[in-house]
């Protein structure tokens, strides 16, 4: 009889727990798609981010706390211990702690957001989420790079323009029998032909080095953005796009003003 009472009980524990688990997958579910359309509403896609990892990360701790109570231990008890251990712990993880807690400074501080082009430590990219963590930056290349959040409180950053994200920038070697002048004329024209290139900011051609072989500059032009969601991906697409077409403008005229001067 004993042996079936408790029986009884470990199942009804058993189902309390899977009743707490799936609810709690449920409502995290629900408050990521939720969360996600205010996203896409909000101007300040930063904080909402932060909202959602607060609330489900406090979900998953007020679970896990119910579940401890139905194994019979004491909460008040195990509050208390870890309290005590978290001193000795927070020792060991103070980089994550550290992490957590510039992260809540930088969305509170509004000093970066969701959008950005941030340049740190040499790697320069667009910034894609800001968690209590790590900071997300995809490149043009499209490669990923997780910063912890520590290392843009405690390091000098560059932070550029918004229209930087859709700026373009190629290195040409002009030969040296060639006017810069009128190859930046010539160029800046050819480039808002194209309907995808941003008039504004106009394209423009900077003198980067002078050498006996030949003048390097800089061509520089702006895709234009887009008014979607993965607008980030199509203007990476478009500036890979835009690098080669641009490219083979400038070889053409290069070309042709060789031919000219022969």
């Amino acid at each position: 009889m004993d042996l079936l009472t408790t029986f009884d009980q470990n199942l009804q524990t058993l189902v309390y727990i899977i009743i707490i688990i799936v609810s709690t997958t449920i409502i995290t579910k629900l408050i990521e798609y939720l969360m996600k359309k205010r996203e896409n509403l909000s101007r300040n896609i930063t904080a909402a981010l932060l909202m959602k990892d607060i609330i489900i990360y406090s979900l998953y701790f007020i679970a896990l706390m119910y579940i401890l109570q139905l194994f019979g231990v004491n909460l008040a008890g195990t509050l208390l211990s870890l309290g005590i251990v978290g001193i000795a712990v927070s020792f060991a993880a103070k980089d994550i702690i550290s992490n957590l807690f510039s992260g809540i400074l930088l969305i509170l501080g509004k000093s970066i957001k969701v959008g950005d082009t941030v340049e740190i430590n040499g790697e320069k990219g667009t910034i894609e989420r800001v968690s209590l963590r790590t900071t997300t930056i995809i490149d043009d290349l499209g490669i990923v790079n997780h910063v912890p959040n520590s290392t843009l409180t405690n390091n000098p950053y560059f932070e550029f323009k918004p229209n930087e994200q859709r700026r373009v920038d190629l290195i040409v070697g002009l030969p040296l029998d060639i006017d810069v002048e009128e190859f930046r004329d010539y160029i800046t024209e050819k480039i808002v032909t194209y309907d995808e290139i941003a008039d504004s900011p106009r394209p423009n051609v900077f003198v980067r080095e002078t050498s006996f072989k030949q003048i390097k500059v800089k061509v520089s032009f702006w895709v234009k953005d887009f008014d979607t969601e993965d607008s980030h991906k199509l203007i990476i697409a478009n500036k890979d796009k835009y690098k080669l077409v641009i490219a083979n403008e400038i070889r053409k005229y290069i070309n042709m003003m060789g031919e000219k001067n022969e």
